[in-house]
């Protein structure tokens, strides 16, 4: 099934320099833990910057190798994985580092006029906590003789945590490529010679495993070729499980039998003194319950058998937090600059008083209000709510614009439906989709007009509070997640609705045109028709790979009963002329 994407983001290096730079001056003027948040955010725009710099010159030589501009981006960004480490170690009381020398040589050489810089999906979405590497570096045994191989993207600034956390000043970084379950290293003559002649331990570092733990057994192939033994390598992933169900049993038992070093977010989050029950509180204290994984079900509703599902290990970290007779709700939102756009989103959607009141971001994590009386809507609601919903995805029509690059596009959705629908329900099924040809679909995208949409239709996402209000919850992200949709024509969220709610005919017309008349901007009827199929084929397609993660039989249950209604939703779309 096709349900992932990448947030490629072309962009001037010169832009991404600025931007550390301007964190560097924050941490200067902030003070514990907004300096501490300031430095995080600088190395992760310094990561950007030589994962950015790497790929274009691997793109262009065909493989990984030294050169100038990597070299004195490495340089700035170790100086700042230092600084995060010292801070953290020292409870926010660390100094700001000096990266004006690494910035000077970066700016006088030829950089390119652009590079593509990714979004690390660790920071933005699983609680990825660069200074939890430092913390497994120290007590990995390993020292400063260390040659540290970051695995790009999220690898790279993870591996000059790992390295600050060593006192190593060796980082290299690679980019495995290939088919996703089975990618490979392609390095350069100088770069094989150099770690063939290593001598001393190595330090492998990226966010996973994943499905098939790919990414780090290319890296365990390519030292395996190059001589250096199993023996000398230690592993740092953010998570001590094996890879996922893509992994070959090679792969499963060598992992097992690799030396691994990890610290969980926990270590961050659930620090006593400088975790998130300090940031929240303001180093009161305060108590936490975590919600994550759907456990925030329990408090919502009173039956187990109306809760609806969840993608457990998609789920963003969550917790409740209580004091003086009011409950906050903390999400997890990113680190950098995904978080703070994440904020301004909700303080323009709360100020209309579409979502819950937003205090603001803590280390990652958005507070806002939590409303335990409220009650999530079910499917037979939507009639009831129509002019409320139509009013909210028009407001974020005519509020939230976004760029033509910030989502997949007609033939990319399209070519996502075709094969999900091929995949769930054979070629029959698929062929009803080539009515929509390329020349259909190229004419049609001259109407989209892309906002950031909800992305997030379900019932059980909005609440229904005792005094007669209806907010959105769970409306912030989503058009900037790591799946192949991002954001949309608001024709999008309509479609969502109606298929969520399973709305008549007669009342999808009716939120379209308010809508319309919400959002000061025309829906072309064609354009829902054609996201149609491609919403309900998205749909499929996430709650199989989601069905293939759980191994909750509740949880399965719940699961396979949306993916069946989801596909008898798709089936009657595909069957119409």
């Amino acid at each position: 099934m096709i349900v992932f994407g990448k947030r490629d983001r072309p962009t001037d290096p010169r832009d991404l320099l600025g931007d550390v730079a301007a964190r560097l001056r924050a941490a200067a003027a902030g003070r514990d833990r907004t300096r501490h948040e300031a430095l995080v955010a600088a190395l992760i725009a310094a990561g950007m910057l030589l994962q950015g710099l790497a790929d274009a010159a691997f793109s262009e030589a065909g493989a990984d190798a030294s050169a100038p501009d990597q070299d004195a981006a490495t340089a700035l960004m170790l100086a700042l994985a230092e600084a995060v480490d010292a801070s953290w170690v020292s409870g926010f009381r660390g100094p700001v580092p000096d990266g004006e020398p690494a910035m000077s040589t970066l700016a006088a050489l030829a950089l390119p006029a652009r590079i593509t810089a990714r979004w690390c999906e660790g920071f933005a979405f699983y609680a990825t906590y660069p200074e939890t590497y430092a913390m497994a570096a120290r007590r990995s045994g390993l020292g400063p003789e260390t040659l540290v191989i970051g695995i790009r993207s999220i690898g790279a600034p993870l591996a000059a945590v790992v390295a600050a956390g060593l006192g190593s000043r060796r980082i290299i970084t690679v980019r495995p490529v290939g088919h996703p379950f089975g990618r490979e290293l392609a390095l350069s003559e100088a770069l094989a010679a150099e770690i063939r002649a290593w001598t001393g331990p190595v330090a492998v570092v990226d966010e996973g495993p994943g499905l098939s733990g790919s990414s780090f057994g290319a890296v365990l192939d390519a030292l395996d070729r190059l001589g250096v033994a199993e023996e000398r390598i230690t592993l740092f992933p953010s998570h001590d499980g094996a890879p996922g169900a893509q992994a070959g049993a090679a792969q499963r038992r060598r992992w097992d039998r690799m030396r691994r070093d990890i610290v969980s977010a926990d270590a961050v989050i659930g620090a006593p003194e400088q975790g998130l029950a300090a940031w929240v509180s303001e180093g009161a204290g305060a108590a936490l319950e975590e919600v994550s994984g759907g456990a925030w079900r329990r408090h919502l509703y009173a039956d187990t058998a109306d809760w609806p599902p969840v993608n457990a290990w998609q789920e963003r970290r969550k917790f409740l937090w209580r004091q003086d007779n009011r409950t906050w709700y903390l999400k997890f939102a990113g680190l950098g600059a995904p978080a703070e756009a994440k904020l301004a989103r909700a303080r323009t959607l709360s100020a209309a008083g579409f979502i819950p009141a937003v205090v603001g971001l803590r280390h990652g994590f958005l507070v806002e209000r939590w409303h335990g009386a409220a009650m999530p809507l079910q499917a037979a609601d939507g009639s009831a709510w129509l002019e409320r919903i139509g009013d909210y995805l028009g407001y974020r029509a005519r509020t939230l614009p976004a760029g033509a690059e910030d989502g997949a596009d007609l033939p990319a959705l399209m070519a996502m439906a075709r094969h999900n629908v091929l995949t769930a329900l054979g070629k029959p099924a698929a062929a009803t989709l080539d009515r929509w040809t390329p020349g259909r679909l190229a004419a049609l995208e001259r109407s989209v007009r892309r906002v950031e949409t909800d992305n997030r239709m379900q019932p059980w996402k909005w609440l229904a509070l005792p005094d007669g209000r209806l907010l959105k919850a769970d409306a912030l992200d989503h058009a900037a997640g790591h799946d192949l949709v991002g954001c949309q024509d608001i024709a999008w969220d309509v479609v969502g609705a109606a298929e969520e709610f399973g709305l008549s005919e007669n009342a999808r017309v009716y939120l379209a045109g308010r809508v319309e008349v919400a959002g000061d901007r025309a829906i072309d009827p064609e354009l829902i028709a054609c996201l149609t199929p491609c919403y309900l084929a998205f749909q499929v397609g996430a709650l199989t790979l989601a069905l293939g993660a759980t191994g909750d039989p509740a949880e399965t249950a719940r699961l396979r009963r949306r993916l069946d209604a989801m596909t008898e939703r798709l089936c009657r779309v595909l069957a119409q002329p």
